[in-house]
């Protein structure tokens, strides 16, 4: 039987920002997975919020999609606590 990882409310918020930032930029899953040298199926599983990723890989993803890191793990502006 496979083990699921527990999704937790970082790794929802970077697929979230991840999926967004992609999506502004009119990039395909495989463009930024060629770009970052991923393999697409990691990329999709990320988006998707089931991966916990390393850092080394989000620093992969953010120059891939020509962000910083932090942007990645940015609370949405209305959402931010002040």
């Amino acid at each position: 039987m496979q083990k699921t990882t527990s999704k937790c409310g970082a790794q929802q918020l970077f697929a979230s920002n991840m999926r967004r930032i992609r999506l502004e930029k009119k990039l395909t899953q495989e463009k930024v997975a060629e770009a970052a040298d991923l393999h697409p199926n990691y990329i999709s599983s990320v988006e998707r919020g089931e991966r916990n990723i390393s850092i080394c890989n989000i620093e992969r993803i953010a120059l891939a999609l020509g962000v910083g890191m932090g942007d990645l793990v940015a609370e949405p502006e209305n959402r931010q606590v002040q």
